[in-house]
């Protein structure tokens, strides 16, 4: 499997400096105190997370689906990713993932039962099994 790599770079104190990311070929954005800290415009890791975390869960959701035999028309998923400080330090302390999915033949239950094993096991998810709280909300549109 191909090494994923991004690149990040800071420039000046932490109050008035900013910095600059890119993920990829063709994601880059910018950041800076207020856009991490203060709700600004701009960009910040957290979104990334977010958008890294809803991305892997898709995917996994749609392949665990497939594999039973329920391929899906469409996943969505929206991931909103909480900062709050924690002993003093800025810390992710929650994430929730909102899931809708478009699968022929699966009935709410199957659904919600697949995106609980997709959440529980996505490389992504792995990865942040340090988050101390991670919401899921499964729902199967009718069409």
């Amino acid at each position: 499997m191909p090494v994923s790599k991004a690149h990040a770079s800071w420039h000046g104190d932490i109050p008035s400096g900013s910095g600059e990311f890119t993920a990829g070929d063709s994601i880059t954005g910018g950041v800076t105190y207020k856009s991490r800290f203060e709700g600004g415009p701009g960009s910040n890791p957290e979104q990334l997370i977010g958008a890294a975390h809803a991305t892997c869960f898709s995917m996994a959701l749609a392949g665990t689906l497939a594999s039973a035999g329920f391929p899906a028309e469409s996943i969505e998923t929206a991931a909103s990713v909480t900062l709050r400080p924690v002993d003093g330090a800025p810390t992710i302390t929650k994430i929730d993932l909102v899931t809708k999915g478009r699968v022929p033949g699966a009935g709410p239950d199957e659904f919600r039962e697949f995106a609980e094993s997709a959440k529980a096991n996505c490389p992504v998810s792995r990865a942040l099994a340090g988050v101390p709280d991670v919401t899921l909300q499964a729902t199967l549109d009718a069409g």
